[in-house]
């Protein structure tokens, strides 16, 4: 199994619907919305490294005010 954290950047006003909208998607496993430099931080467990990228670059990114992700895998 392969888990990564993904920081979040939203537009704003954006962030409460897309927690909504990120907490359904397969293989993530937490949303939480966050104060700082990034808006949601999103736990993401799949089976391989592929399926992350798949779940990141496919269903996050096109997450209606997402502006920008960063992807950390856990080692």
């Amino acid at each position: 199994m392969s888990k990564a954290i993904v920081l979040i950047e939203m537009a704003p006003t954006a962030s409460r619907e897309a927690v909504k909208t990120l907490g359904v998607i397969p293989g993530v496993t937490s949303v939480d919305q966050v104060t700082g430099s990034y808006d949601i931080i999103v736990r993401v467990d799949a089976p391989d490294l592929f399926a992350i990228c798949n779940i990141v670059t496919g269903p996050i990114h096109t997450t209606r005010g997402v502006i920008r992700t960063v992807t950390c895998l856990v080692i």
